[in-house]
């Protein structure tokens, strides 16, 4: 599995990546900028939108190749590359992340009205950034070419 794998999981850790910059660098500032009640219903409306294919398929798909990345680039000598081990273990931490503080944080706004949105936002876009560094630094591990 040296050739198109790493790759697709490269790539999609870079997709992924950049989707969480751009929610970063254009969406939370936007949504800052609006009435708490509609800020919160749009975010709501985002996370929905968010739960469907094709970033579902994205975001899990990568986390798959990622795993076989890994234990491929573990287990065959000819391969070997702990850049690739890292760069897999990177975009998995921060899809970790985001099963642990970002999808929480979004099912409790979207269940609890009264849900203060600024604690919310700022616990949330912490995460992200996180996340974002993660898959970024995952899809430069993984596409960097292993050295035989």
């Amino acid at each position: 599995m040296t050739g198109w794998l790493p790759v697709a999981a490269g790539v999609g850790s870079g997709l992924v990546g950049g989707f969480y910059v751009a929610f970063s660098a254009v969406v939370l500032p936007a949504l800052r900028r609006r009435p708490v009640e509609e800020a919160t219903a749009t975010m709501v409306a985002v996370n929905d939108a968010a739960v469907r294919a094709p970033f579902m398929v994205l975001f899990f798909g990568t986390a798959a190749a990622c795993g076989a990345t890994a234990v491929d680039a573990l287990l065959d000598p000819r391969i070997h590359s702990l850049l690739r081990v890292a760069g897999s273990a990177a975009y998995l931490a921060g899809w970790a992340s985001t099963m642990a503080v970002n999808v929480p944080l979004n099912n409790r706004l979207a269940a609890d009205g009264a849900l203060r949105w600024r604690g919310y936002q700022r616990s949330w876009a912490r995460a992200n950034h996180i996340r974002a560094l993660l898959s970024v630094a995952g899809a430069a591990g993984l596409l960097i070419p292993a050295r035989p």
